[in-house]
């Protein structure tokens, strides 16, 4: 079965030299039509930008401080639904949080049963600090571009984002 996929077809490996730069310093196009193509690069910018964080959280913990951040606060089982994972994950992931102290568990205002989650001014500086580290990046990248390929890409960003609320 070597080199062909579980469900018989037959997969190209083609190694990351499809990613080097041609001689003229351009990187050449992805296989397949456009669609394959704008999905293989927004793909790669938003790895390459995932990357680009304050420090040491997995994504799962990332990912729900920064929804915390943004939405909260949630009592945990809300906070599981939104991530899309079980409750006990989520009760494991909270406590991590707690532990680095970017987030705590407050009362529920209006069901004594139940707490809620909500961020600590330390979780909030590391979402802040996030971002700003992603924008600069961005902005470094954004920066060597010609004043018509900024335009391009700012019209490319509104067909984009467009499209990803369609």
């Amino acid at each position: 079965m070597h080199g062909t996929a579980r469900w018989g077809v037959r997969r190209v490996q083609t190694g990351r030299d499809g990613d080097k730069p041609r001689t003229d310093g351009t990187l050449p196009k992805p296989p397949g039509g456009l669609a394959s193509r704008v999905r293989l690069t927004v793909l790669r910018l938003s790895r390459r930008l995932r990357a680009e964080r304050a420090g040491w959280l997995s994504s799962a913990q990332h990912s729900v401080i920064c929804a915390v951040v943004a939405h909260g606060p949630f009592t945990p089982s809300e906070l599981a639904n939104r991530e899309q994972v079980q409750p006990p994950s989520m009760t494991r992931t909270i406590q991590s949080l707690q532990a680095e102290g970017l987030l705590e568990r407050t009362a529920h205002p209006q069901d004594r049963r139940q707490a809620l989650v909500e961020a600590t001014e330390a979780g909030r500086e590391y979402v802040a600090e996030t971002r700003r580290r992603r924008d600069q990046w961005l902005s470094r990248r954004l920066a060597a571009l010609t004043t018509e390929e900024r335009r391009i890409l700012s019209q490319a960003e509104e067909i984009l984002r467009r499209i990803s609320t369609q």
